[in-house]
């Protein structure tokens, strides 16, 4: 078994404050051997995704035990600034990201664009996966569609289906860590009032940013 830790953090949205307390009271040591691991939904609803996701964007480059997933608000992003003009896209929040953007010197950059392009969709350790949603219940991770690590929600919630190790995942929100047998949710609502929620690993030791 490792023993190195994972410093695991939920969804974000724009909450760049509670991403600063956050990264302010994690005793990660870069280079030590842990990692720091962000589950996704950087952008979308909250009032400073720009700033998000220029301090993960320059963590990930700097360091390489730094791990950036993807989010369904990333991929969606993505969608928008390659041309796909869809009205369900700004009811997930869409616009203050665009706002943020807009009011940005130089507008999306090259090293954010880059960021967006090169996010994971899981990340696989001994004990652990890392993904933002969820996986599909009944399908080795191989066969997991990018739609279900970034969409899921209900069927893999619901289900006792034995992965083989714990599935630490963001996207649904609950008003405390989703804890169950193989499975741990970290999203607490940090951009609709709750916390934003991290984890260290393996000790289960929650940091909460209100």
């Amino acid at each position: 078994m490792s023993e190195r830790r994972f410093f695991v953090v939920g969804d974000i949205h724009g909450s760049y404050e509670k991403l600063k307390a956050i990264l302010a009271n994690l005793d990660w040591a870069p280079g030590s051997g842990d990692q720091l691991i962000f589950l996704g939904d950087y952008i979308d609803r909250g009032p400073q995704s720009y700033d998000v996701v220029q301090t993960v964007a320059e963590l990930a480059d700097r360091r390489p035990d730094v791990i950036a997933l993807k989010g369904n608000h990333e991929s969606m992003f993505l969608d928008f600034i390659g041309g796909r003009a869809d009205p369900q896209l700004f009811a997930n929040g869409l616009s203050a990201t665009v706002r943020d953007y807009s009011r940005a010197e130089g507008g999306l950059s090259v090293q954010h664009l880059n960021f967006y392009r090169g996010l994971a969709l899981c990340h696989e350790t001994e004990e652990y996966i890392f993904v933002h949603a969820g996986l599909a219940p009944g399908l080795p991770l191989a066969r997991q569609s990018a739609h279900d690590m970034l969409w899921v929600r209900d069927e893999f919630l619901l289900s006792d289906y034995d992965f083989g190790k714990t599935v630490v995942f963001g996207h649904t929100p609950f008003k405390e860590p989703f804890v169950a047998p193989g499975r741990l949710g970290l999203d607490t609502g940090a951009v609709f009032g709750g916390p934003l929620t991290a984890v260290v690993l393996p000790e289960m030791r929650f940091i909460y940013a209100e």
